[in-house]
């Protein structure tokens, strides 16, 4: 790749202040310098006003689910709609699974991301991503309430993952649970002992709660409904944060989407554990199951970063719309901390340290919000629902 100097009204480098008038000089496909234009080499390319930064890091998306868009309400809440869901799934057809998923990879790369945490039951666009330029972690969602299955769930399962590896592709494939209340104490244990899970929706809907905490709810109605109303066993009875601690399933590593519903000692669990929590503020909303205590989760040393989830539940795979509505909910919260969320926080909860941050060594992953004007504050301008990236070709 060609040497380039490319110019900015504001660069944010994300792991420094913002700087106006800044450049970055890419070699090699790297950063390998950034500073102020007066004190670059000459531009190779001036992107104007606006601000360039590293590309998103979309930390929980459902890629495969995107052949659901517009078909899904959420209206009448969390277990109806992933009932709906379940129905829709029984009519998944191959081919358009792939069609959708490969345009979602490309409204992806068009909004600026430069790598997902993308969770997937079936792998059937691996390839997809393979042949992309997004940086892709698949976890690989096990399924499965009855733990009769457990067993064979996890072979399966496992030996999927050998043979991507075998093959030596770029995109990483991990496992992963669905929920602590949709996996069986045997298959969560089996990810456990082998060093997961690596990722799992997690205190995202009251359902959720109230089943953990004593067996009943909508949740047991819908596990009746779908015929497993003869699995029993008593209830944890606690949270569903306290229930992955109690089964060892709370690691450095792991990431834990939504994280709605937790309390003062279930963020301190995940705090103490090093668990990153996923933000999904709009597929939330859709599903009318609230918004996640973003203050207390800072406040409390709680790792955060952001992703849309699927496009059957969010309207974009836009990134930056979610930390807009996490800025209007929270003003509280400093942009920088949001911009953060979507840039660094991701990258380090995917494990991909060279993305996240405009340092020298990075990978040169760049993404550039064009302003119609003067931009006074950079990190504000991100977080206010008119700002919309775009990839950087470097």
């Amino acid at each position: 790749m060609a040497d380039e100097t490319i110019g900015a009204a504001w660069v944010l480098p994300v792991a420094a202040p913002p700087i106006r008038d800044g450049a970055v000089v890419v070699a090699g496909g790297r950063v390998a310098w950034v500073g102020r234009r007066a004190d670059a080499p000459s531009l190779t390319r001036d992107l104007g006003p606006g601000v360039l930064l590293p590309g998103l890091v979309n930390a929980h998306c459902h890629l495969e689910l995107s052949w659901l868009r517009g078909r899904l309400s959420g209206a009448r809440g969390f277990v109806p709609w992933v009932e709906h869901l379940v129905e829709a799934r029984a009519e998944e057809d191959l081919e358009a699974l792939r069609a959708a998923a490969d345009e979602a990879i490309a409204e992806a790369v068009a909004c600026g991301t430069a790598a997902v945490g993308d969770v997937s039951n079936t792998l059937a666009h691996l390839d997809l991503l393979e042949a992309s330029s997004l940086h892709a972690v698949v976890f690989h969602e096990l399924l499965g309430w009855d733990p009769g299955v457990a067993d064979r769930v996890f072979a399966s399962a496992s030996a999927r993952r050998r043979a991507h590896a075998g093959a030596g592709g770029r995109v990483t494939v991990r496992l992963a649970a669905h929920a602590p209340h949709s996996v069986s104490p045997r298959l969560l244990r089996a990810l456990v002992e082998d060093g997961g899970p690596a990722a799992i929706h997690l205190a995202e809907a009251q359902a959720e709660t109230d089943f953990l905490a004593t067996g009943e709810g909508e949740w047991r109605g819908f596990l009746d409904r779908r015929g497993l109303g003869h699995v029993g066993g008593a209830p944890p009875a606690t949270s569903p944060v306290r229930y992955l601690e109690a089964l060892g399933a709370l690691h450095p590593g792991l990431l834990a989407a939504h994280a709605v519903r937790v309390d003062q000692g279930d963020r301190a669990l995940l705090a103490r554990r090093g668990v990153s929590v996923v933000l999904c503020p709009r597929s939330n909303a859709t599903l009318g199951v609230g918004l996640a205590p973003l203050p207390e989760l800072l406040a409390d040393g709680v790792r955060v970063c952001l992703g849309t989830d699927s496009l059957a539940s969010a309207p974009s795979l836009d990134l930056l719309q979610d930390a807009a509505l996490l800025h209007r909910a929270y003003p509280q919260v400093p942009p920088r901390a949001l911009v953060r969320a979507a840039t660094a926080g991701g990258a380090e909860a995917l494990g991909l340290g060279d993305l996240g941050t405009l340092e020298p060594g990075r990978r040169a992953a760049l993404a550039f919000a064009p302003a119609p004007a003067e931009v006074a504050d950079p990190e504000r301008f991100l977080v206010s629902g008119e700002a919309r990236c775009r990839r950087v070709d470097a």
